[in-house]
């Protein structure tokens, strides 16, 4: 399936604004508990005692992405780019995030591109920007969107072209129980939105021509 947007009807929020307070950690083991209680077990069976510890610890690592800002990860740059001006890509960052609809994860990789004005940022930059937003509870068409966006506001360069493939375990194990479906998005911003071309050098580079 594939999910071409080369405009946001509106901008996506780059950081993760949530006004209410977090639960604390012992609130949020018990939810764990509640759940599996839920699911028709008994959370105080030897097998299951120290699950909703795991899972809060899970959590931490799977969302990190709402205690990190996109802003500061990109705010390093150079300027000494001497001349260059062609596309600068990464191909395959993996992605794994978790749907907002069902928590499940979805996995998958990230091709990232820019044509750089008068500063480049450092590679592991970009792969960070990329873990930011996939750290977190997502659509995939919002993240898409999300990464061009933050580029774009750092780095100002002349275009930014973004491709995420990946596969939802919400369709896979659940639902229509369909395995080999892939969904491909991808974001055009500046010169790769309006220069088709460049946006046939980008695909056929990271090899999706």
């Amino acid at each position: 399936m594939l999910v071409m947007n080369t405009e946001p009807a509106s901008k996506p929020a780059l950081k993760a604004v949530n006004d209410a307070p977090r639960p604390s950690k012992e609130e949020a083991m018990e939810a764990v508990r509640t759940l599996i209680a839920w699911a028709g077990d008994n959370p105080d069976r030897e097998g299951l005692k120290d699950t909703p510890k795991r899972v809060v610890q899970a959590y931490r690592e799977w969302f990190r992405g709402y205690d990190m800002d996109p802003a500061e990860e990109l705010s390093r740059v150079f300027e000494d780019v001497s001349g260059y001006d062609d596309m600068v890509i990464l191909r395959e960052i993996d992605i794994e995030s978790h749907c907002e609809h069902h928590i499940a994860p979805f996995l998958g990789k990230a091709y990232v591109a820019y044509l750089p004005t008068e500063k480049v940022v450092g590679i592991s930059k970009l792969v960070k920007v990329v873990e930011v937003f996939s750290k977190r509870l997502q659509t995939q068409e919002t993240m898409t969107a999300q990464i061009a966006d933050a580029i774009d506001e750092a780095l100002k360069p002349r275009g930014t072209a973004i491709m995420v493939d990946a596969v939802h375990q919400c369709m896979t194990t659940r639902g229509v129980h369909h395995p080999d479906v892939s969904t491909i998005t991808t974001q055009f911003t500046g010169e790769f939105k309006t220069n088709p071309s460049l946006q046939d050098r980008f695909l056929k580079l990271i090899g999706k021509s």
